[in-house]
């Protein structure tokens, strides 16, 4: 028997959102009873022993064969389990986001360009932080948090509605509002901007409706909000990225914000600010690829 699209989706909601939310309760629960370093490494271990097998991990394969045409099966099969490791150990932090002391004494956080936060903070201007999926990727608005700073944060919010409560329970510590991907969440987000606030954005997935951008040599279809909101608006942008040094030790780095050039031809200004961007994103990728989500279906139909 066939089974119409809705009530297969109505079968998923009520049958297999429980049991995907019970294992994810389990998890949260084993990886918030662990130290930090106990957990980030049992995640790792996890994600990269199982996660190279599973079916998804041909589109990462594919997305490197695209970005690094030069490298070998062997070498695109290490940085798909280091890619798996990172991804295991972000989840295995999520329980543990609220012990990061990011500015401490205790070295767990290494920051470049704390004084950068200050600004943005302290111009009495809305402004935006764009990073990528990369490292531990919740811990820049964590550390806008602990500099005083909330950032609202753009997010594409989980389909099972019990995972997204663990989601925004396991970073309960980090300030801002979470507006989700879509019409909705458009309309707030035009009113945190309004309201002077301050955005963080991971501008390095896929949106069908942008504009294309390069991205490794190839047209990526790229979401062009960011370049729009600071041309139209005036106000900085500023880029932050996550390394993750060893284990659950990083590098947090806050460079300037950037100055994006206004011509008047609108078009055409954002697509060279966004390539300027993306650019950005790629050194980033390029230096650690083994840290970035290659999951993403980046250059996909």
């Amino acid at each position: 028997m066939i089974l119409n699209p809705r009530l297969r989706s109505r079968l998923m909601r009520f049958l297999l959102h429980p049991l995907e939310a019970a294992v994810a309760s389990v998890a949260y629960g084993v990886f918030a009873a662990l130290p930090i370093d106990a957990a980030s490494a049992l995640g790792g271990w996890l994600t990269r022993t199982f996660g190279p097998r599973l079916a998804i991990s041909k589109r990462a394969v594919a997305n490197l064969g695209r970005a690094y045409p030069e490298k070998d099966a062997g070498e695109i099969a290490k940085i798909v389990r280091g890619m798996w490791d990172n991804l295991g150990r972000t989840a295995a932090e999520y329980p543990h986001l609220g012990e990061i002391d990011i500015y401490g004494n205790d070295g767990r956080v290494e920051v470049v360009g704390a004084e950068n936060v200050d600004l943005l903070r302290d111009d009495g201007r809305p402004g935006i932080f764009f990073s990528a999926h990369l490292g531990n990727w919740e811990i820049l608005s964590l550390g806008a948090t602990q500099r005083g700073l909330p950032l609202d944060q753009v997010y594409r919010a989980a389909n099972n509605r019990l995972v997204e409560w663990l989601y925004r329970r396991g970073r309960a510590a980090v300030e801002g509002a979470l507006i989700p991907k879509g019409a909705a969440g458009a309309r707030q987000l035009i009113d945190s901007i309004k309201r002077g606030r301050h955005l963080a954005m991971l501008v390095d997935q896929k949106m069908n409706d942008g504009i294309a951008v390069p991205f490794f040599g190839q047209a990526a279809m790229t979401a062009p909000a960011l370049a729009e909101f600071a041309l139209r608006y005036d106000f900085p942008v500023a880029p932050a990225r996550i390394f993750r040094l060893s284990g659950a030790h990083f590098r947090l780095v806050i460079s300037p914000p950037l100055a994006f050039e206004k011509t008047g031809a609108r078009q055409a200004d954002v697509a060279r600010a966004m390539a300027r961007v993306n650019a950005i994103i790629e050194g980033w990728v390029r230096e650690t690829p083994e840290q970035w989500l290659w999951l993403h279906n980046r250059w996909g139909a």
